[in-house]
Formats: structure tokens, sequence, C-alpha cells
């Protein structure tokens, strides 16, 4: 399988995805538990249906020490033991944040009225342009059909 576009090959993909990932940066680097961020951007990637970014981000929460049996829960969190409360409040903020068009209204106040008991204001920051950038990242992966399976931790820096 074939991506339908090289995104790094086109000028202003190019230079879009460049920008894109230097934002991520400073998600990165912000107090937002790094575990969290890739629970996070793996939760929305499942639902959009990325095949890349939800290999990339396996592997990147791999890499960082993440467990087996947790990853595997993820697209299962509302049932799992496996997740503290921090955790499972930024999966949730993770799923309305991703899911926007399916509630009138967005995400619901009592979301993130949960999300802010566990996250103080640079933490909610960093999630909420988190979601946002991997949404954008995904999207723009299932339109040209990037395939997943072949990402190495670590390839993109």
């Amino acid at each position: 399988m074939e991506a339908r576009l090289n995104v790094f090959g086109n000028a202003v993909a190019d230079k879009v995805v460049k920008h894109l990932v230097s934002a991520n940066q400073a998600i990165s680097h912000s107090t937002l538990p790094a575990s969290t961020q890739e629970l996070m951007r793996l939760r929305a990637s499942q639902i959009n249906g990325c095949a890349f970014c939800t290999d990339m981000h396996t592997k990147e929460a791999i890499a960082a020490g993440e467990t087996s049996v947790r990853l595997h829960m993820v697209a299962t969190w509302r049932e799992a033991t496996v997740f503290t409360e921090a955790e499972r409040a930024a999966l949730e903020l993770t799923e309305e944040g991703t899911r926007i068009a399916d509630a009138a209204g967005g995400v619901s106040d009592e979301v993130w009225a949960n999300a802010a008991k566990h996250y103080d204001e640079e933490q909610l920051g960093a999630m909420v342009v988190l979601i946002a950038l991997i949404n954008a990242f995904n999207r723009a992966n299932v339109i040209i059909q990037q395939p997943g399976g072949d990402y190495q931790a670590g390839q993109f820096g």
C-alpha cells in the first residue's frame, strides 16, 4: 500500500507539516505527562481510523515505557481498571474533542470540569492544542491513505 500523496515531496504540505510538528514540540515540553500525551494521541487516532498515527503513537508510548496491557485497553478505557482518574479525564476530553461534530455544543461542561480537577491551566492548554493537532494529523493521513505498520519509534525526531 502506498499513500496517495508524498507529503514531504509536496512543497505546501511539507511546509505545513513542519509547522504542525513544531507546534507539537511545545506540547511535549509542557508539564502534561508524556504518557498522558501518548494515550490521548492514540485514542484520537483510533477514533479517526488513522493507521499511521495509531502505529506511531503505540510505538512511541512503548518506547517511553508504556505497558502493552494499558495500550491494548485504550480503546475500551471506560471499562478498564488500568488508568488513573486523571488519565480517564484526559481520555474523555480527547473523545469529546475528537467527536466534536457528534455532540451539539462540543465538549460538555461536565467533561471540561472533570479534566480541570486533574490538570492545571498549562496542562489544559496543552491538552486542547494536542487534541486539535492530532486530529489535523489524523485527517490528513486518512485523506491520503498513509499506511501504518512501518513506523519506527523516534523516526521524526
